[in-house]
């Protein structure tokens, strides 16, 4: 069972960035990054095609497009959000997300098969 390792997040100022790492143990097709905040519904953010080393398709949430970048190691599955011009509606627990299968819509959580424990985001106006 592959599993996942996160590191990253904190607290910043509207306007700042922050980076977040995610590794998982073995093979995935995909990994990315969902959010959640308190009282909504979890919201896929930005999520990578993992199966290559190089190149491969990305989705991003709107809200995100021109903000955040979601890039791969092509030395291992290790994938990176770099967060910026972070706004307070960015706030919330953001969990990384892998999956061992292909198909479905990337950015719909129901189709991912392994979970990170999320790391905290906070962003202060």
């Amino acid at each position: 069972q592959v599993q996942l390792v996160e590191s990253g997040g904190g607290s910043v100022e509207a306007g700042g960035s922050l980076n977040l790492t995610c590794s998982a143990s073995g093979t995935t097709v995909r990994m990315g990054w969902f959010r959640q905040a308190p009282g909504k519904k979890r919201e896929g953010v930005a999520i990578k095609w993992t199966l290559r080393a190089t190149g491969g398709l990305i989705a991003y949430a709107d809200s995100v497009k021109d903000r955040f970048a979601i890039s791969r190691d092509p030395n291992n599955y290790t994938v990176y959000l770099q967060m910026n011009n972070l706004q307070p509606e960015d706030t919330g627990l953001y969990l990384c997300a892998a999956t061992t299968e292909n198909g479905g819509v990337w950015l719909d959580s129901r189709n991912y098969n392994v979970w990170g424990r999320g790391t905290q985001v906070t962003v202060s106006s």
